[in-house]
């Protein structure tokens, strides 16, 4: 069995359907699962008319469901098919209006229809071009998440639920089409594991199913040396590992949703990211353990619209458990670390920008230990690769590269045997950092 996740991007439009249409026919023979995102553009235009709708606009879902509508006639989808869909749309947006609140589960249930209406179109239109499909909303098959709107997480037992559901429920002469990025809470409540979580649903249902590979189409060619978007002539990497993965995702990898890898490698199935528009070309793929005689390099990421919390206290000296009241103050407030640097007398962290309401909230604590700085707009810069360690020389390329193109470092972290290098720089000198380093490290 083989999983396949196709993006936004992928199921735009009749165009890149079809060409879904013709991957998913390649791979009858390994009793493909597909997981499909919304048709791309429509989870905002959705999550937009929930706002509009919050303002008063009663009529706020119409865009939305133009935008699908004008997909499935594409498709040549009887108008049928989805109109109880558009019904609901309306029914939520005059809800919304009325209250004149788009809380977490409102928004949660705005934007599920989005993968609600594509996997519907999807399947239609591939059954009529000669693949059998069954569209599935994915908490039929047994996937129930916690209640954690906007962030859920499938509840401990999923696994053995979704495979007897899939076993019971889809014929095996049936290629199911599941909803990525949705799910629904014990009450029936729909949840989302979070933007872009298509990905993360993808080896969710590789992992229960018990899949050869999970297959994650995209519109590059695999995992890249650096953001395609910032950087012309960035190449492909043949194979990482889950650990190198797993670091660029959580540091801005443009290609896979940060929790994405986790559940892959918690069952060591295989991931492999591919093209859409390029079939042919073999993508990355990631694995436990890679072959002998890589690079000492992977690939360069970034995280922007960061924040840096810097607490310089002389209590530090000699105290024993100063850190430790330091992260608990931290933790207590919910606020997530990526990078800490410490001296004798002052620590450093940083954490998202989105988190600087909570960030504010720790800092009346914080400043019972010292004086706390907050420094925004900061980017966390990373060079990941296999062989950091064993190779003489990579850290002082690094930093001359950037010192030598006039960039300023505030942070520097790199842990013993470590796969990361990590830095903090502005936001303002990323792209060019970027363009540096890579030039520098990999052309």
């Amino acid at each position: 069995m083989v999983v396949m996740k196709f993006g936004g991007s992928s199921v735009a439009d009749k165009e890149q359907i079809d060409k879904v249409l013709a991957i998913v026919r390649t791979r009858l023979g390994r009793k493909p699962v597909v997981v499909s995102s919304a048709h791309k553009g429509m989870t905002n235009a959705l999550i937009a008319a929930a706002h509009a709708a919050a303002s008063g606009d009663t009529n706020a879902g119409e865009q939305a469901i133009k935008k699908q509508q004008a997909v499935a006639h594409e498709l040549g989808c009887p108008d049928a098919l989805l109109a109880p869909f558009y019904d609901e749309i309306r029914v939520l947006v005059r809800g919304i209006a009325l209250l004149k609140e788009a809380n977490l589960r409102a928004l949660d249930a705005m934007a599920s229809f989005g993968e609600r209406m594509a996997v519907r179109a999807i399947a239609d239109y591939f059954t009529r071009k000669g693949i059998k499909s069954s569209a599935w909303d994915i908490w039929d098959l047994g996937f129930i998440t916690d209640s954690n709107f906007g962030a859920a997480l499938p509840l401990p037992g999923y696994e053995t639920a979704m495979r007897d559901a899939v076993n019971k429920l889809v014929p095996k002469d049936t290629v199911p089409i599941i909803t990525g990025f949705v799910g629904k809470n014990e009450a029936g409540e729909i949840t989302t594991v979070g933007r872009n979580g298509s990905d993360f649903t993808g080896t969710l249902v590789g992992a229960a199913l018990g899949s050869d590979e999970i297959e994650i189409w995209t519109d590059t060619d695999g995992v890249m040396t650096a953001d395609p978007r910032v950087i012309a002539g960035v190449r492909s990497i043949p194979e990482m590992t889950f650990a190198e993965a797993a670091e660029l995702a959580n540091y801005g990898s443009r290609v896979l949703h940060p929790s994405s890898i986790y559940p892959a490698v918690k069952r060591n199935i295989p991931v492999r990211v591919l093209n859409t528009n390029r079939p042919e070309h073999p993508g990355t793929v990631i694995v436990r353990d890679t072959s002998d005689g890589r690079e000492a390099l992977t690939s360069i990421a970034y995280d922007d619209k960061q924040a840096v919390v810097s607490i310089t206290s002389t209590q530090m000296l000699g105290q024993v458990g100063f850190l430790a009241k330091v992260f608990d103050v931290i933790g207590r407030n919910g606020v997530d670390v990526d990078m800490i640097a410490t001296s004798e007398v002052s620590v450093s962290m940083t954490t998202n920008g989105k988190n600087i309401d909570k960030l504010n909230g720790a800092i009346k604590e914080l400043e019972q230990f010292g004086k706390v700085v907050v420094y925004t707009d900061k980017t966390i810069l990373c060079v990941v690769g296999p062989n950091l360690s064993g190779t003489r020389g990579i850290g002082a390329k690094v930093l001359a590269a950037l010192s030598g193109a006039g960039i300023n470092i505030d942070m520097v972290s790199y842990g013993a045997d470590s796969i990361n290098f990590s830095m903090v720089i502005d936001d303002r000198d990323t792209p060019k950092a970027v363009a540096t380093l890579h030039k520098a490290l990999f052309e």
